[in-house]
């Protein structure tokens, strides 16, 4: 961020993984990066399924009082048994809920996601969800489709064998039919929302439900005008040795 070349533009956190994993409590490592946007006015992004989020509202709260912050909260079902099974280590739905309204009396603008969207599970929650989110405060909405890339598609398989029986042939039929007779399509274009009818009709419902009740599709334009690179580092702030070094993962 300090090189002359550096062009700012917002961060997003917590795309890939969630950026308030449960052992964030301890290293503090997304706090760290979020001390660092703020000091230097740079725009970020978050979303996550976590309440931890809430521990950061001293740092995003005067951020997106000057169009440097936003947050989404994941809610993939209202029903807490459910999600409890689906992710045991995330907050429950109604704990997500009060995060969304933390946030949003804190001046933060908050969005919804609805993912993953998973057929005869999750997807009849999907307006409800749409529901109770708009209550608790959030302005805008989006959801993604159940993905299964890799090695989470016998992972979850071996979850809707152990947990829905009943339905487990439905679910993958339906999900096939969004994929194009595939377990998961990697297509860009198509991959977060599927195609065919079934695609079409959650698609349909979705931003019906949506636009009944006034939420927008696009996360807010945040500033980056106000970005002020942090000094380069001197030769005296370097390790002994010359070389700029971090923790190793191994």
């Amino acid at each position: 961020m300090s090189r002359p070349s550096y062009r700012c533009e917002t961060i997003a956190l917590g795309v890939n993984t969630d950026a308030y994993q449960p052992i964030e409590r301890e290293q503090r490592i997304t706090r760290g990066v979020l001390e660092v946007l703020h000091d230097t006015g740079h725009p970020v992004a978050l979303i996550t399924k976590s309440s931890l989020i809430e521990r950061d509202i001293d740092l995003l709260a005067p951020m997106a009082a000057q169009r440097l912050a936003v947050a989404a909260v994941t809610i993939t079902t209202l029903d807490t048994d459910l999600a409890r099974t689906l992710e045991p280590r995330a907050a429950t739905p109604s704990r997500r809920l009060r995060t969304i309204r933390e946030l949003t009396d804190a001046g933060i603008p908050v969005g919804v996601s609805v993912a993953p969207v998973i057929p005869f599970i999750t997807e009849p929650d999907l307006e409800k969800i749409l529901e109770a989110a708009h209550e608790a405060g959030a302005v805008y909405a989006n959801y993604i489709v159940l993905r299964l890339p890799w090695e989470v598609r016998p992972l979850f398989q071996e979850w809707l064998q152990a947990h829905f029986p009943d339905r487990a042939e439905r679910v993958m039929n339906r999900v096939r039919e969004m994929r194009g007779g595939k377990d998961y399509d990697a297509d860009f274009a198509s991959r977060m929302r599927g195609t065919g009818i079934w695609a079409d009709l959650i698609r349909q419902r979705f931003y019906k439900a949506a636009d009944r009740l006034g939420f927008r599709y696009n996360r807010f334009e945040l500033d980056t005008s106000r970005f002020r690179p942090p000094p380069r580092p001197t030769r005296s702030m370097r390790p002994r040795g010359g070389e700029d070094k971090q923790g190793s993962l191994f």
